[in-house]
């Protein structure tokens, strides 16, 4: 009986909220806006949020010996997410090709992101660097955010403000998460405090409440780039080098940091709808 009332539960959440849409500026979902060719290789993923600027993530070739070897595959009706599908990257990504867009989620309005993702084992490349989405800088100090894994699936999310260059210091900070289990999907995401002092950054797995913070300082003056999924930035001099292998079947970004409330629905609407049955 209790398995019943929390789906009951569950269910009416879903009947009776939704997502925040102030401040939505991204929102991909593997059941919507995926254009394939050759069989199941994605070409472009459309950005679900009609009034946002970026609309499409698309294939990138640039830089790969072999073209259409960059294109994650989509993976249709998985029963653990109750028949939904995921898009599938074995060290692959999918890249938006507006520049800026994406600038301001760590330069001053601060941002949340939240995605159901699973990962697979990881494969050999840059130490601990296994990228599912960021949007740092090409060069320089690399300004920007980004959501890895370590390589034994270590979950971790950081920015990087341009004041130094480091991997990790008191300006690049990294969120360290739990082990994610591998061929499960998870619920996983960030926050930001908007603002251009110091910023609180927060951790989530599976929960509204975070499992690390860090704070770090605000420079508005960063300059991050093109925003990519599987990828920490579009890393033409080495695709693939710093992506990761795994899956993602949602993923969300807000140009500012939901409350408390906003979150806590976020989730309970997410988990009711990929993981109630």
């Amino acid at each position: 009986m209790r398995s019943l009332h929390v789906f009951l539960v569950l269910t009416t959440i879903s009947l009776a909220q939704e997502l925040p849409k102030t401040g939505l500026l991204l929102d991909l979902d593997a059941a919507h806006g995926i254009s394939l060719e050759d069989g199941e290789n994605i070409a472009a993923w459309e950005n679900q949020v009609a009034s946002a600027k970026p609309r499409l993530f698309i294939k990138r070739d640039a830089g790969r010996k072999d073209p259409g070897s960059g294109r994650p595959t989509l993976r249709k009706s998985i029963p653990e997410l109750g028949g939904k599908p995921s898009v599938v990257f074995r060290q692959q990504e999918l890249v938006c090709m507006d520049e800026d867009s994406f600038d301001s989620l760590t330069t001053g309005k601060g941002h949340t992101w939240l995605a159901i993702i699973a990962v697979h084992p990881q494969r050999v490349g840059l130490k601990d660097v296994n990228s599912f989405f960021g949007n740092l800088r090409n060069g320089e100090k690399y300004e920007g955010l980004w959501g890895c894994l370590n390589d034994d699936n270590t979950l971790w999310y950081g920015t990087r403000n341009g004041l130094t260059f480091g991997r990790f210091d008191e300006n690049n900070p990294q969120l360290l998460g739990p082990v994610l289990t591998t061929g499960s999907f998870h619920l996983v995401g960030g926050r930001m405090a908007a603002g251009t002092g110091i910023a609180t950054l927060e951790l989530f797995h599976n929960s509204a409440k975070p499992v690390a913070t860090a704070k770090a300082p605000v420079s508005p003056a960063a300059n991050p780039s093109k925003m990519t999924i599987g990828q920490e930035r579009d890393a033409i001099e080495h695709p693939g080098h710093e992506s990761f292998d795994g899956e993602i079947a949602r993923f969300l970004i807000w140009q500012r940091p939901l409350s408390e409330a906003e979150l806590e629905t976020s989730v309970q609407l997410l988990q009711s709808s990929y993981f109630s049955e």
